[in-house]
């Protein structure tokens, strides 16, 4: 079984690390707003299908409906919309290098909210490595055409941390609750569909039908597999390898996506961009290395 585990733990850094090349090409078709709804729909079917089959729903749940909603805006929809903005404004690869300092945002909302974190010269080297990764890669020093789109930087900056912000949440208010990560995870789910599908305008979201491979990308890769999928397959490699080992897969996205990129859709890949995505993944490491400060399945979720 651990060797199905392993197996699981790759497949999920490969789906996680394609989402950005999804949003990229729905981006040329729809609106973000209707990019996260379609993205949050096709997400739901196989999380509540796998819920319903562990018989983990229970309607006694609901009375906690603030805290499921809240989630679902702060880890669903404001961080998808923010990222499918900063996505369309950016090439794929470099989204997707942004992506790789979630962990850094949510230990800063950590430390500012819950202030139980005390902050080493470990992580205090961490957090510097990891922003000035960021910083590298806005390269703001650079203007014109051949510099990087700063507003959308800066929406994917919002994007980490909407979903930081949903870390010190959840500890905050959900940890305690007795219920399980699945069902969690399917009310918020569910909360940000609602949400989704009272603010998006539905006009010309058929337009994406127009391009085969981009509503495949969308309904499968980025909906069913890269949002449901990827919370079954999480829970799984909880369940089987722990969450320290299911936490390291947040290194594999940005290797994914800027794999994908440069190799898949030929997007120009810099030596300084390597540079930048290993200090943001050095950084990652010494904050997670030290006593493993976040928990991902204590919080009971998953990041993209």
């Amino acid at each position: 079984m651990q060797r199905i585990a392993y197996i699981a733990f790759a497949a999920l850094g490969i789906i996680w690390g394609s989402n950005f090349l999804f949003v990229k090409w729905a981006s040329a078709f729809i609106s973000p707003a209707q990019i996260v709804f379609l993205r949050i729909f096709f997400g739901f079917l196989p999380l509540l299908g796998y819920a319903v089959y562990r018989k983990e729903i229970r309607l006694s749940h609901l009375c906690y409906w603030p805290h499921f909603l809240m989630m679902s805006l702060l880890a669903a929809v404001l961080y998808y919309y923010a990222f499918a903005l900063g996505i369309s404004l950016l090439l794929s690869s470099v989204a997707g290098m942004l992506s790789g300092s979630i962990p850094l945002f949510a230990f800063v909302m950590t430390l500012i909210f819950l202030r139980d974190e005390a902050v080493s010269a470990q992580k205090g080297v961490g957090v510097a490595l990891g922003f000035l990764g960021v910083f590298i890669i806005a390269r703001p020093w650079v203007g014109g055409i051949n510099g990087v789109n700063l507003e959308g930087v800066l929406y994917m900056a919002l994007g980490s941390l909407s979903i930081g912000g949903s870390f010190v949440y959840a500890r905050k208010f959900l940890s305690d609750l007795n219920i399980s990560a699945v069902a969690l995870s399917t009310y918020q789910v569910a909360f940000a569909l609602l949400v989704s599908a009272a603010v998006t305008d539905f006009e010309g979201i058929t337009r994406i039908a127009e391009d085969t491979k981009t509503l495949v990308g969308v309904a499968a890769g980025l909906g069913m597999l890269g949002t449901g999928g990827a919370f079954i397959l999480y829970y799984f490699i909880v369940s089987q390898l722990g969450a320290v080992t299911a936490s390291a897969a947040t290194y594999i996205p940005p290797v994914v996506a800027l794999v994908i990129g440069y190799f898949v859709v030929h997007e120009p890949v810099a030596p300084l961009d390597l540079v930048a995505m290993g200090l943001i993944l050095c950084g990652v490491y010494f904050l997670q290395s030290e006593k493993q400060w976040f928990s991902w399945a204590r919080l009971g979720k998953s990041h993209l």
